[in-house]
């Protein structure tokens, strides 16, 4: 294997491509086989709930068919990206669908803590100092702004609950 070729793998564009064509119109199934539970005919009100998702998942899924085949058919050996690179994506989606995922069990401002925390110091490399007043500070301006001023309540968690918030 030369030093290039090293340099230059990853996935290829075409797999990709394939995969979300296919992701997107099992989608679109989801989509059309909820309208046929709803009712996808004309009732005496006028369409049934389903009507409209129904033809919408339809074209969802005759779009993606039509992206699959495009692919399918087109090879020109692209990579979609080099594997460093999907590592740096990867970095930042991964604690970003772990702080989404956690919300409702942690809350909203522990979540975020740790999350503002997490990035400063390990993406960003800043001091403990710095990383702690701006992980504890976000979140209370968040609280009082929100909470306080504009009286929207945000998702809460234990501690939040605990602390009478």
């Amino acid at each position: 294997m030369t030093e290039r070729s090293r340099a230059e793998s990853g996935p290829a564009h075409k797999t990709l491509e394939i995969g979300m064509g296919l992701l997107i119109g099992v989608f679109g199934l989801i989509v059309i086989f909820g309208s046929l539970k709803a009712g996808i005919n004309w009732g005496p009100e006028g369409p049934r709930a389903g009507f409209f998702p129904f033809y919408i998942g339809a074209a969802i899924v005759a779009a993606s068919a039509i992206n699959v085949w495009n692919a399918q058919r087109d090879d020109d050996g692209r990579l979609f990206a080099e594997w460093g690179q999907l590592r740096q994506v990867m970095s930042v989606v991964v604690p970003t669908a772990i702080y989404v995922g956690t919300m409702p069990f942690i809350g909203l401002y522990v979540g975020s803590m740790l999350f503002i925390a997490w990035f400063m110091r390990w993406l960003g490399g800043y001091r403990w100092l710095t990383v702690a007043a701006v992980a504890v500070g976000m979140p209370v301006v968040t609280y009082l702004v929100f909470e306080r001023w504009f009286l929207v309540p945000l998702p809460k968690g234990p501690l939040e609950e605990w602390l009478g918030l």
